[in-house]
């Protein structure tokens, strides 16, 4: 071992063991599983009775059943019940009508401003080295998850219009913003899959006033539109993006200011047109042009408000922009590790509960993930999600009974899980497992059950 290696190990073993020593995560696990975290959710809550499920032990079961593999309603209410006669307390119902009515009483906006609070929590703690070059790079993307097929789903999110009635299943769009240093989620705007003002765009809108002065904004091309690039300039946030699809064809490296190989300046004027969601007025407040770098690399073409090429090189750039696939593992932990995939609640309000109380559990891993990462002195990034998970899961029934030094050791246990680095990874969209053979549902499931009444079931499929 040489003389460099010994001494980095020493410097790591020592800012260990100063995080230890300077350590309140497990003052902030207190607050975090206890009443006393929903500070915020009591001021938040309307007037209320006691009941056997209270708001907080509402939300409480609510998480639980959201990180949990089997996510129905009475598995959860059968765990609450085995722990009220464990603990000598009036043991209640197994039916799940009263847990159903609690959630239905839970305030959406409390559990959204919990993720949100949660979110601010773990960006505060990020450390200086894991920034990129002091400044905080925000992930912005969009996905869709399905809900359970009802009329009230249905009128609310409807299904894709390519798809008979019947055949499919209601469908929304949820656009985050997560942070690229801990893969906290900041904030998050859910609307119709198609319709005015559902689209990611407008979803965006809604949530730009939560980037700060020195963000540095990361986005597919779908996000690239010329007011957004004004209004996050104004706000002094810089973007860099993959070339929207209307530019990408016009792109001409032989015009502007020549910064390098296939590296210039543009600028681009104002569109003569006004949005449908804009006033006159804030379309006169916008500049009358932009000033962007554009580049190519990597195969793509990047814009950019980063225009110095002394302070960040075309190489830096192509770096950066890699570091966006880790938003689509975000989106995988949420919808597939997690289960948000599918949705179960049969209303719209009920839906939107979820949805954050997805977003809200996952919050709370990467509360725990941070911990582990400032302890261990690594990124949070090299720690595995799934791992921190099934950790939270097995330990959940006893970590109210966890003194310091054991939830320090938990803490060590989730990062000894690593993901591997592999950059460049390619991996086949295909399945080798078959489904199993039945044919597919291609009328409404009312009539399909009249045509088993009257003919029986179809053969299976060979």
């Amino acid at each position: 071992m040489t003389h460099r290696t010994v001494t980095a190990n020493r410097h790591q073993q020592h800012r260990v063991n100063v995080y230890r020593s300077n350590n309140d995560s497990y003052d902030y696990f207190n607050l975090l599983t206890s009443d006393a975290l929903f500070d915020q959710v009591e001021a938040l809550l309307p007037e209320h009775r006691e009941r056997l499920y209270p708001p907080t032990e509402t939300l409480s079961m609510f998480l639980a059943q959201a990180m949990s593999t089997d996510r129905s309603c009475q598995h959860i209410v059968d765990q609450a019940v085995i722990q009220r006669l464990v603990c000598g307390l009036n043991v209640g119902s197994t039916y799940t009508g009263g847990y159903c009515r609690a959630r239905q009483r839970l305030p959406l906006k409390m559990i959204q401003n919990l993720t949100r609070h949660l979110g601010d929590l773990v960006d505060q703690q990020v450390a200086e080295q894991w920034l990129w070059w002091g400044r905080r790079i925000r992930l912005v993307d969009g996905t869709t998850v399905t809900m359970a097929d009802t009329d009230a789903n249905q009128s609310a999110y409807p299904q894709q219009s390519m798809q008979s009635p019947g055949l499919g299943f209601p469908i929304c769009r949820v656009v985050g913003i997560t942070c690229l240093s801990s893969g906290v989620l900041k904030d998050a705007a859910v609307g119709r899959y198609q319709g005015k003002g559902g689209d990611e765009q407008s979803l965006l809108r809604s949530l730009q006033h939560g980037f700060e002065t020195g963000d540095i904004v990361l986005g597919d091309a779908y996000f690239a539109t010329w007011f957004f690039m004004a209004e996050m300039q104004a706000k002094g946030v810089d973007i860099l993006m993959e070339q929207h699809g209307s530019r990408r064809r016009s792109t001409d490296f032989r015009r502007g200011t020549r910064l390098g190989q296939r590296d210039h300046l543009m600028v681009y004027p104002k569109p003569k047109s006004v949005p449908q969601w804009m006033t006159h007025e804030q379309y006169e407040r916008m500049p009358e042009s932009l000033c962007v770098r554009e580049c190519r690399t990597g195969g793509k073409i990047l814009v950019t408000t980063l225009i110095c090429p002394k302070a960040v090189s075309k190489s830096d750039l192509k770096s950066l922009y890699q570091s966006r696939w880790q938003v689509e593992l975000d989106i995988r932990n949420i919808k597939t590790t997690m289960g948000m995939e599918t949705l179960s609640c049969k209303t719209p309000d009920m839906v939107n509960k979820e949805i954050w109380v997805y977003l809200l559990a996952y919050n709370l891993i990467r509360f725990m993930m941070l911990q582990s990462a400032l302890i261990a002195d690594i990124e949070p990034r090299k720690i595995s999600f799934k791992h921190c998970l099934q950790l939270w899961l097995a330990s959940r029934d006893l970590l109210e009974i966890l003194d310091e030094e054991q939830f320090y050791k938990l803490l060590l246990l989730m990062a000894q899980q690593q993901v591997g680095n592999r950059p460049g990874r390619i991996e086949p969209r295909l399945v080798k497992r078959r489904p199993k053979a039945y044919s597919n549902l291609r009328i409404p499931r009312v009539g399909a059950r009249k045509l088993v009444s009257k003919y029986g079931h179809p053969k299976k499929l060979k």
